[in-house]
């Protein structure tokens, strides 16, 4: 264990006066980097040229150093940045990947503070995108310099991919995805890479599929005093959701492997919002919509489900009349006019969950090392999703996933994360590199 012990002693603890400094350029660009097309489109670039800063003085091609830097850009002003430290054994490598350079929006209406300036009180670094992903980015960007500054003499290939477009997948094409289609990720399948975009310094082990979906309900508008010629699309909107959803439950009950995983809760099928035209309070609205999701463990298919779903609702459309109605009146089908309520589905764009491998060399080294420096290894799983991931997984990758922000303050006012959970952070990595030399 000497050489890992060597190596730990070389790389050090997070460097503050060089960390927080670039963090603080990093939130100052992320009024730039806010990610919710068609409005905001990121300009990403605006973060990947503080990282260059910092790494291009120990690079190949400008600094005389070890670092190989690429800089990959799909779209103007939205690139992405792969960074490696070469190795000495060929096919010996790890990555850290997942470091994404685009943030959600910001009102400063709404904050207590700047959200596009870094603050500081004590140990609490705050601004929009200090856990997701802005003080990710500058970890890693520590990671990359120190290695680059004290060229230690390493078996494994370090590489670092600092990706665009994490936060919207309204445009495709410009960040990871794109990296992989091009094959420039393909070495990454000899190593572990860890995913790193998640929260509270342990291992993520699995996330959940997203599917969004709309129900369109379509009735009679009618007076309310004449309520026996109307068919109420409230009423049979809620009729035939509870319907599906029991249908649901039965078909998709919560899995054996859930329980192995950790999973707070297991797959999810509800309504978040509802809508309907407008009208008086004496009229009953001839059409309304509920929209929702589902939330899906990755032990099931984001495809059979999105299929079962659409079962469901042709087979209420064709024995809309079984439909349990309310009240003495209350009717989905009006013979006399030849009239039928009916109901329309649709999705928008689906993602699957991921249960990484816990029987890899990856995840095991994450526990190590997560467990030496937290002092305790506790992995979880939520049904929150992380996009990119299964992709990614599917491809061939050994995904860990982990992350050292605060999970209370993703995406949320006030975002902010500690000084001292990056330290930790730092370290897991340089205990993981030091445990695969060995």
């Amino acid at each position: 264990m000497a050489a890992a012990t060597n190596l730990k002693e070389t790389l050090g603890d997070l460097n503050k006066d060089y960390f927080v400094p670039l963090l603080s350029k990093l939130i100052g660009e992320s009024r730039y980097v806010q990610n919710n097309p068609p409005e905001l489109i990121p300009e990403e670039d605006r973060v990947v040229n503080h990282v260059l800063d910092v790494l291009r003085p120990f690079s190949t091609t400008t600094g005389g150093g070890p670092l190989i830097l690429n800089h990959v850009t799909y779209f103007p002003g939205r690139g992405n940045l792969i960074v490696q430290y070469p190795g000495t054994v060929p096919g010996k490598i790890l990555s850290f990947v997942g470091c994404h350079m685009d943030v959600v929006t910001a009102d400063p209406n709404d904050w207590d503070f700047d959200p596009f300036t870094l603050g500081i009180e004590g140990d609490k670094l705050k601004g929009r995108g200090t856990t997701d992903c802005l003080g990710h980015v500058a970890l890693v960007t520590e990671l990359m310099r120190r290695l680059g500054e004290t060229k230690p003499n390493l078996k494994s290939t370090v590489v670092a991919v600092f990706i665009a477009n994490e936060e919207n997948s309204a445009i495709s094409g410009v960040g990871v995805d794109a990296l992989v289609k091009d094959g420039l990720l393909d070495n990454l399948k000899q190593g572990p890479l860890f995913w790193v975009d998640t929260a509270d310094k342990q291992p993520c082990i699995g996330t959940g599929g997203m599917i969004p979906w709309k129900l369109h309900v379509t009735g009679k508008l009618f007076h309310s005093g004449l309520v026996h010629k109307a068919i109420n699309s409230l009423e049979l909107a809620m009729e035939a959701l509870k319907e599906i959803q029991l249908r649901f439950y039965k078909d998709f009950p919560p899995h054996p492997q859930e329980q192995v995983y950790g999973f707070a809760t297991p797959s999810t099928m509800k309504p978040t919002q509802w809508s309907y035209p407008g009208g008086g309070i004496n009229q009953v609205p001839g059409e309304c919509t509920i929209s929702g999701d589902v939330r899906l463990t990755p032990f099931y298919n984001v495809k059979d489900v999105m299929n079962k779903l659409q079962e469901y609702v042709d087979d209420i459309n064709e024995n809309i009349q079984k439909l349990e109605t309310r009240g003495p009146v209350s009717k989905y089908v009006l013979h006399d006019e030849n009239l039928r309520g009916s109901l329309t589905l649709s999705f928008n764009e689906a993602k699957s969950g991921v249960a990484c491998d816990v029987n890899s060399r990856g995840f095991h080294v994450l526990c190590k090392a997560t467990e030496e420096v937290v002092g305790q290894v506790k992995p979880y799983s939520i049904t929150g999703s992380l996009p990119l991931i299964r992709e990614l997984q599917d491809d061939g990758f050994d995904v860990q996933i982990c992350g050292y922000g605060i999970m209370a303050t993703y995406h949320a006012q006030n975002e902010y994360c500690l000084f001292t959970d990056m330290s930790q952070g730092y370290r897991v990595f340089t205990n993981i590199i030091s445990q695969l030399e060995d």
